[in-house]
């Protein structure tokens, strides 16, 4: 049974960093593409970065590339978001998300069958 669990969201000031983490059980990660996404209230949830299976390239969202970077940890099973220079319109709710077919479109929430709980990001003094 796949299973993704989000985890290291919290309260941060601007400018400030944190770093999300994504383990994932029942499957094995470097099989599949993974995706971060994030939904703040009101809003559609975006992608905001992409971790490709075929061969590890890595994409960002306009909005956070050069802040964020997406890694995994093929031993721990675990995919990790680093994210720098936060600023309040990162705040947001916080999901990978992932599925065994091929992507064709690794931004689109409705490519992803299988998600995670969510981790709260808050950016705010």
């Amino acid at each position: 049974q796949v299973q993704l669990v989000e985890s290291g969201g919290g309260l941060v000031q601007p400018g400030g960093s944190l770093r999300l983490s994504c383990a994932a059980s029942g499957f094995t990660l470097d099989r599949h593409t993974i995706a971060w996404f994030r939904q703040a209230p009101g809003k559609e949830r975006e992608g905001v970065s992409c971790i490709l299976n075929i061969d590890g390239s890595t994409y960002y969202a306009d909005s956070v590339k050069g802040r964020f970077t997406i890694s995994r940890d093929n031993v721990k099973n675990t995919v990790y978001l680093q994210m720098n220079s936060l600023k309040a319109e990162d705040t947001a709710v916080y999901y990978c998300a992932t599925d065994p077919r091929a992507i064709m479109y690794p931004f689109e929430s409705r490519e992803y069958s299988n998600w995670g709980q969510g981790t709260q990001v808050t950016v705010s003094s």
